[in-house]
């Protein structure tokens, strides 16, 4: 086992998970057959709030019963592909418990982008238990595919489909509601996409003090690597790295200029992440998790690893 001197850290810029994190298990696994023993360390970079606005917009429709297969009904179901809005649900449910119904969505698919924010979606109550569907998609574009084919079927008997009401943060992508809105489907398959941003998310004010921190104490280690989550705290993270000019905003290409070598690298979780970087800082980053899991994080960085050596 290596010493500590001669780990790699792997500084992973989000909130550790409860009550544990795969993230910190896999890369704090020795594994005889790579030779690379890392040394994770958990920097929360992000910030979440709700958003007053919206949560008293959502709460209102379903205090009301307008979200429900009714043809009078505002909505037919809802969309997640969050956890905090998923929160931010679980809170409304919580804070205006009603009848045994409450919150009157029995009749109503729920779509879930994957097995986290499913997971989250069924430990809030309603009985009889909510109809969550979309578990093993995994993305934004199968989950919309999945929803045009289901949702369809959902409400087979009605030529216009009810709207679909998407629970979202200030910051999201598009896709979903593009797919399903394309103006190329036919009448009947088209639906139509409502939003309501029930949360914000912003970068802790600690991050900055934090991050220069742990950099401090592992500016010695032969190499050590950053793996980022999101486009939000990329300006920040590159700043406590030097690695952004002042004036063009756009990192400064210092490496392999005489005796300078690199010793710190960047992972993103996702193609997302690594656009943002490229058109944002010009910076392209040294992976990308071809898969968006703990899996895929560590596969990335130790096959470049083995690449160096």
């Amino acid at each position: 086992m290596a010493s500590d001197s001669t780990k790699i850290p792997v500084l992973l810029l989000k909130t550790k998970s409860t009550p544990t994190d795969a993230y910190e298990d896999i890369f704090s696994t020795p594994r005889d057959t790579d030779g690379l023993d890392f040394e994770p360390t958990f920097v929360p970079v992000l910030q979440h709030q709700f958003e007053d606005d919206g949560m008293q917009q959502f709460g209102k429709l379903l205090r009301e019963g307008q979200i429900s297969k009714g043809e009078d009904s505002a909505y037919g179901g809802l969309i997640f592909t969050s956890q905090r809005a998923v929160e931010a649900f679980a809170k409304l449910v919580d804070d205006d418990k009603g009848d045994g119904n409450w919150p009157h969505l029995q009749d109503v698919p729920i779509y879930s982008v994957g097995p986290a924010t499913t997971r989250a979606l069924k430990a809030v109550p309603q009985n009889p238990p909510l109809q969550i569907f979309g578990e093993h998609t995994g993305n934004g574009d199968a989950l919309a595919q999945l929803i045009l084919e289901h949702y369809g079927g959902w409400y087979k008997n009605r030529p216009t489909k009810p709207p679909l009401l998407f629970l979202v943060g200030e910051q999201r992508r598009d896709i979903i509601p593009k797919t399903l809105m394309d103006e190329t489907l036919p009448d009947n398959r088209r639906i139509q996409v409502g939003e309501i941003v029930v949360y914000g998310t912003g970068v802790m004010e600690s991050f900055t003090g934090d991050f220069a921190g742990v950099l401090q104490k592992t500016t010695d280690r032969p190499s050590r690597w950053v793996v980022v989550f999101s486009p939000t705290g990329c300006d920040s993270m590159l700043k406590g790295l030097g690695m952004l000019d002042g004036e063009t905003g756009k990192v400064i290409e210092k490496l392999g200029k005489g005796k300078e070598k690199r010793t710190t690298y960047i992972a993103t979780i996702g193609p997302t992440t690594r656009n943002y970087l490229k058109r944002t800082f010009d910076y392209e980053p040294e992976v990308c998790a071809e898969k968006p899991s703990p899996e895929g994080v560590w596969q990335g960085i130790t096959e470049f690893m083995k690449k160096l050596t």
